[in-house]
């Protein structure tokens, strides 16, 4: 089995040597990695890829909008990974971002879940009949089942408001049981306690 480091070389090295510049081609060695690190198959989508990237002239984005329709030539998957990952600050404030006709979706995958950590915020994928949710760069949650997709019209991304998963009352009753941990202090035990001496040793 291939380590996650070896992936990540060769991943970087074959984008250079299919023309992209050694930042982008960091940048995508990085993605792809995390793509396999979560069991989805960055590798395989990669490769068919940057296969076809000579014999399709894939559209690149600069600024990314609410919707973003490419009509005859579909969208560069890196180009909108990374300019997602840039504008990521700016794109959270639009509660929905949709792009049509969007060539290797998957790879995109692992930008959105990075940018789920830069933000703080967790973001929903819908992608065809597939759903991803990115947890801060931690986890995604996935119904995807390994398909190649090649091109997508669908592939709609949303972001998750921060919110608690229980109420106040809930909250409330297991603070009151914590404060059983909670312990008086007294003078032996701020002599004890860390950071205490008699000493400086600075």
């Amino acid at each position: 089995m291939r380590s996650f480091s070896e992936i990540e070389t060769i991943s970087k090295r074959a984008s250079r040597g299919a023309g992209f510049s050694w930042g982008v081609s960091e940048e995508i060695g990085k993605s792809v990695r995390l793509l396999e690190m979560f069991g989805l198959p960055g590798i395989f989508h990669l490769k068919n890829y940057l296969e076809k990237i000579n014999n399709h002239n894939y559209q690149k984005i600069t600024i990314i909008s609410a919707d973003n329709i490419s009509n005859n030539i579909p969208y560069c998957p890196i180009s909108v990974g990374v300019n997602f990952l840039d504008q990521a600050y700016n794109l959270e404030k639009i509660e929905k971002i949709n792009f049509s006709n969007l060539a290797y979706p998957l790879l995109v995958v692992p930008f959105l879940s990075r940018s789920s950590e830069i933000i703080g915020k967790k973001i929903f994928l819908n992608l065809e009949n597939f759903k991803f949710l990115f947890n801060y760069n931690q986890s995604i949650l996935s119904n995807f089942d390994n398909s190649l997709i090649s091109k997508t019209t669908n592939f709609l991304i949303s972001f998750n408001q921060n919110e608690d998963s229980f109420d106040e009352i809930t909250w409330d009753t297991l603070y009151k049981i914590s404060q059983k941990t909670f312990v008086d202090e007294t003078e032996s035990s701020k002599k004890t306690s860390a950071g205490a001496g008699l000493t400086d040793n600075d």
